[in-house]
């Protein structure tokens, strides 16, 4: 388990900054970078190990890499996409994309309609995640302003 763990974190990491280096992000936010991806890919992966389902796992990664894009933002003083962007991919649906193109492609159709569907959820997971969090974000932002003024 040991062994699985840290390949987990390594190679989310290193997918994350090579996503970042090939994105052009300023060099002195690419550890940062690398750890987002790392936040969000380790929350997806422990949550789907507890059998929380593909979707929430997935919701609970993107609504990471986004607190964490916020923390670095502020930290490094950047805009919160330089690490949004790089820290999603691990939390992707590549694999399957392809596979309902497959079997688009092959003609099982039904099995095709499965695979894009379970693309959508987790496509609109990943965008409900980011969205919950700059919700937050923004709350705690107002109410910050809002006790300022008092």
């Amino acid at each position: 388990m040991f062994w699985t763990v840290l390949m987990q974190l390594v190679f989310s990491f290193l997918a994350t900054m090579a996503f970042a280096i090939t994105t052009n992000v300023p060099r002195r936010s690419l550890i940062a970078c690398g750890l987002t991806g790392t936040f969000g890919w380790m929350t997806y992966w422990i949550l789907s190990y507890l059998d929380a389902g593909t979707t929430m796992s997935t919701l609970a990664g993107a609504f990471i890499v986004a607190i964490a894009s916020f923390f670095f933002a502020k930290y490094k003083r950047l805009p919160v996409t330089i690490f949004n962007v790089p820290g999603i991919v691990p939390l992707v649906p590549g694999g399957l994309a392809y596979q309902a193109v497959r079997n688009f492609v092959l003609g099982d159709y039904i099995e095709a309609i499965s695979f894009s569907v379970r693309v959508a959820l987790v496509a609109g997971a990943i965008a409900a995640g980011l969205v919950l969090s700059e919700v937050l974000n923004h709350s705690i932002r107002r109410f910050r302003e809002h006790k300022e003024n008092i």
